[in-house]
């Protein structure tokens, strides 16, 4: 955070306009995070990995609410309006928006957890097998993780890169 005294906090934005928010809101002065993630989908037959918003709409800033610039972020082009109950904005819990900045790698993409073991159950993130649930059968050295998937009623083992599994 750049200062002591401010607060994450929510801003909502425009449709499709996560990009002109976020590089008016910096060149304001204010601190922006806006989390990404990897989604695979399937569009005309074919899978396609694509990074997307992890909160689509809505970015954190950080602002100090005592100084009263925040005021200026509501008129900012690209935002919408800092999410406020009330007259004034309200905090998003600080360790939140810590713990996913300690998630995501420098383009702000979250990245899966590197604590995997034996036995764990895990969600692959991209591929064929996208949002399929597995279990860790063991853990390489080379970043490779071998796990146990179950393809009708039978047990199949594959080797997947450890970036595109998430623990369930």
């Amino acid at each position: 955070m750049i200062n002591q005294n401010c607060k994450w906090h929510l801003a909502q934005i425009k449709p499709n306009s996560q990009d002109i928010a976020l590089r008016n809101l910096t060149r304001q002065g204010f601190e922006t995070f806006a989390p990404n993630h990897n989604v695979t989908r399937r569009h005309r037959g074919k899978f396609v990995a694509r990074t997307q918003p992890l909160f689509p709409g809505y970015l954190f800033v950080s602002i100090n609410v005592l100084e009263g610039g925040w005021r200026s972020i509501n008129n900012t082009y690209g935002v919408s309006r800092l999410v406020s109950f009330g007259a004034d904005p309200v905090a998003v819990p600080s360790q939140l928006v810590e713990d996913l900045m300690l998630r995501c790698d420098d383009s702000s993409t979250i990245t899966a957890p590197k604590l995997l073991k034996q036995g764990d159950e895990v969600r692959l993130l991209e591929g064929p097998f996208s949002d399929f649930v597995a279990t860790v059968e063991s853990v390489q050295t080379d970043q490779r993780i071998w796990i146990l998937l179950d393809i009708m009623g039978r047990t199949t083992r594959a080797a997947v890169k450890e970036r595109i599994l998430q623990v369930v």
